[in-house]
């Protein structure tokens, strides 16, 4: 329906409000007409009454009496002299007795609408009586009886006036109201409804985004935000694509990749055969790496998803999984100038995964060591612990810290990357893991004086005295 509509509203609303400030002003000004009508009426009585004292022993002719009155539209007309009240002019044989008295030389606003409502409403032909002060005789006191109806019908067809006005004057401008709302508050939210339609349609499709036009600011900066909205949803529908297609890649991708790293498993376990110490001390590591990722390839094709599986906890001691986790970024990537350091209390264990945790310390180490290469000067990556009610493990560098644009986006896949052509995963990876072990991963500080991130964990140990191991 029309006015279920917000245009039909506003213009149903709109006529209510003329007519209520309508009212308003109606009933004063019925009240200020039937004062005007009796006063014009009091006027010229006193005329009436005039013309006979002027004549000689105040001797008029009844017919003259008569169309004085007549022309007054009164009864009688009485004058008021001092104490002295005085019949000038008398409608003979009078048609009745008054039935009410009207004062207007004191009457207050209230009490003249009130009369002229009642006047308004009557019904009869009832004799009145009227007293008043000309306004024309140096405010001399007159008193006129006369007939209700003529003022009655003459107060009917001064309202009838004032409705017709008023339903005019609220028809113009509800009408002008509605088209301006039609054409500066409709149109503009009928616009931003049909970009949500078409929006909702296709999501994906950039160019159904709304582009802000409106010249009314609440509705430019409803328009604003949802674009915004609109272009952060697209963006992340198309990521979700993307990251769906690369979850089914990585699954193939896993499946060769295992059967090659068994195969590369097989060759270490001949390797660890041999007699050079050096292939010796190596060769576990080795198989220890090739085991986690044979794992990662096998929860990768089992899961499918990007969803890491809950740990097997246990309790294991924390300082020889970090000098694996140094053993095995000194093989890999760490250049020369960069230390690698240790600062593990003597006999810390920990309640967790450690394949896990291995995973969580060896991202970490691995963006430490590369901010520090970024600067090309020498630094060092420091490993710490403490259980002050609960374990807390700290990973410091010496680098540059992190810009702003990475702190902002720190822990969300693809875009907290700080190295160019990184993925920003590792953090992602690395809070995922330790969320799953109860904990959390967060980055206690950042500057150019080097970066610094805090994991924390729920199971409580009590501190020990510290072993400092460097390793350079």
């Amino acid at each position: 329906m029309f006015f279920n509509s917000l245009s039909g509203r506003f213009l149903g609303l709109t006529i209510i409000f003329v007519m209520i400030a309508e009212v308003l002003i109606f009933v004063p000004s019925v009240a200020n007409f039937r004062r005007d009508y009796l006063q014009n009426r009091l006027e010229l009585s006193q005329l009436a009454a005039l013309a006979l004292l002027a004549t000689p022993e105040e001797a008029v002719p009844a017919d003259l009496e008569s169309e004085l009155l007549a022309t007054a539209d009164v009864l009688n007309v009485v004058l008021k002299r001092d104490t002295i009240r005085e019949l000038a002019l008398e409608t003979r044989p009078m048609p009745g007795m008054s039935e009410e008295r009207f004062d207007l030389i004191d009457a207050p606003l209230h009490v003249l609408m009130r009369d002229g409502l009642r006047t308004l409403f009557s019904t009869g032909d009832r004799i009145i009586v009227v007293e008043g002060r000309s306004e024309k005789a140096s405010g001399s006191e007159i008193e006129i009886a006369m007939f209700e109806r003529p003022l009655h019908e003459a107060l009917v067809e001064y309202a009838l006036r004032i409705l017709y006005l008023s339903l005019a004057i609220s028809m113009t401008t509800a009408a002008m109201l509605f088209f301006a709302v039609q054409r500066f508050i409709v149109r503009p939210i009928g616009r931003v409804v049909e970009s949500m339609t078409a929006y909702r349609d296709d999501p994906e499709d950039a160019t159904r985004v709304i582009t802000p036009e409106s010249g009314v600011h609440e509705l430019r900066e409803a328009e604003t935000a949802l674009q915004e909205l609109q272009v952060r949803l697209t963006g992340a529908l198309r990521q979700k694509d993307r990251l769906a297609a690369l979850g089914g890649a990585v699954a193939k991708i896993s499946h060769d990749l295992r059967n090659l790293l068994t195969t590369a498993q097989l060759l270490v376990d001949r390797i660890d055969m041999s007699s050079d110490p050096g292939v010796k001390r190596t060769a576990p590591k080795l198989v220890n790496s090739l085991a986690r990722a044979i794992a990662l390839c096998e929860r990768t094709l089992t899961y499918g998803k990007a969803e890491e599986p809950a740990p097997t906890m246990g309790a294991f001691a924390l300082a020889p999984l970090v000098e694996e986790v140094f053993g095995n970024e000194s093989l890999l990537s760490v250049p020369e100038g960069v230390t690698l350091i240790a600062d593990i209390p003597e006999g810390f264990t920990l309640e967790g995964d450690a394949d896990q945790i291995f995973r969580v310390l060896t991202n970490l180490v691995r963006n430490a060591v590369q901010a520090i290469e970024a600067t090309g000067r020498p630094g060092e990556v420091r490993i710490a612990a403490s259980c002050d009610g609960a374990p807390e493990i700290t990973i410091s560098d010496t680098g540059p810290g992190l810009p702003a644009k990475a702190r902002e986006n720190l822990f969300q896949p693809f875009r907290g990357g700080v190295r160019q052509g990184g993925a920003g995963l590792g953090l992602v990876i690395a809070s995922e893991l330790v969320k799953g072990h109860g904990g959390t991963l967060d980055l206690a500080a950042t500057g150019p004086e080097g970066t610094t991130f805090r994991i924390a964990l729920p199971a409580p140990r009590a501190a020990r005295p510290r072993a400092v191991v460097a390793r350079a």
